[in-house]
C-alpha cells in the first residue's frame, strides 16, 4: 500500500492491511492477519523505483500474531529498497514490537535515516486510545533506539482526544528526555462512528505554542498544526 505526499515523498504500509491491535483512533481493520507475502520487500522496492521516490516512509500494521512480530520482514524491506534505490532516503515508522530488543535491533541493523515510533497521546489517555500499548514502553523503545546509536528518532502526538494542555507539555518533556529528535503534533479526526470521538478542535494559536515549547526543549524539528500527520514534511527530518 502506497500513499504519495508530493515532493518525491511517499508512504508504504507493509505486513498486510489487517492489524492485530484495536486502537481506538485507527482506521486500519483489526482481525486475524493474512499469511506474510515474502515477495513484499521486492514489490515495495520496485514501486519506489518506478515512482521515482526520493524519500520513502515505511510503516506497518502490528503483527503480534507471529514470533518475530514482523521485524524480519521490516529489515528485508529496507534492504531491498536500499539495493534497488541507493539514493532514496528512508524513514521507518515502526510498531513497538512489545518492547523486545531483539526485534528492534533488526531495524537498527539496517540503519534507516530516521526511525519513528508514535506515542500518539498523553499518558492518562493511553489505555483508552492505544488499548494494547503502553506509554512507558513506547518511551523505552525510543530510548533504546537512541542508546544503540540510531542517528535520528521521531515521534508523533494527536490532539483533540480530551488531553489537557499540561499533559501535552508533559509528553513533550518525556519525549525530549528520551532523546527524541523530531516530533509531529496534529489534530485527531474520527475515522468512523465506531472510533473515539473528537472532543476538541485545537486552535492554531495552541498548535503554535506547542511548537515553540518543543523547540525550546531542544527538538531538532517540530511540526505542529491541525493537518500535520506522521509523514508531514518527512523529507525535512533527515537533516
Amino acid at each position: 500500500m502506497g500513499e504519495c505526499w508530493g515532493e518525491g515523498t511517499a508512504t508504504f504500509m507493509i505486513l498486510g492491511n489487517i492489524c492485530t491491535r484495536s486502537c481506538g483512533f485507527c482506521g486500519v481493520k483489526t482481525g486475524r492477519p493474512e499469511v506474510l507475502d515474502w515477495d513484499e520487500p521486492e514489490k515495495v522496492a520496485r514501486s519506489i523505483k518506478l515512482m521515482g521516490i526520493k524519500h520513502a516512509v515505511l510503516t506497518s500494521v502490528d503483527r503480534d500474531d507471529i514470533k518475530d512480530m514482523g521485524s524480519i520482514m521490516w529489515a528485508e524491506t529496507v534492504k531491498a529498497v536500499r539495493r534497488m534505490n541507493p539514493e532514496t532516503t528512508l524513514e521507518t515508522l515502526i510498531p513497538d514490537f512489545q518492547g523486545i530488543e531483539q526485534h528492534i535491533d533488526r531495524i537498527i541493523g539496517v540503519a534507516p535515516e530516521v526511525v519513528s515510533h508514535n506515542i500518539e497521546t498523553v499518558r492518562r489517555l493511553t489505555r483508552e486510545v492505544r488499548i494494547q500499548a503502553k506509554y512507558d514502553r513506547s518511551l523505552g523503545v525510543l530510548k533504546y533506539l537512541k542508546d544503540q546509536g540510531q542517528r535520528r528518532t521521531k515521534s508523533g502526538i494527536m490532539l483533540g482526544l480530551g488531553e489537557k494542555r499540561e499533559e501535552v507539555i508533559e509528553t513533550l518533556h518525556d519525549l525530549r528526555a528520551h532523546n527524541v529528535d523530531v516530533v509531529t503534533i496534529g489534530q485527531y479526526l474520527q475515522p468512523s462512528k465506531k472510533h473515539l470521538p473528537v472532543k476538541q478542535f485545537i486552535l492554531p494559536d495552541q498548535f503554535k505554542e506547542y511548537e515553540e515549547i518543543g523547540l525550546d526543549l531542544g527538538f531538532r524539528h517540530v511540526e505542529s498544526s491541525a493537518l500535520v500527520r506522521s509523514s508531514y514534511k518527512a523529507q525535512k527530518h533527515i537533516n
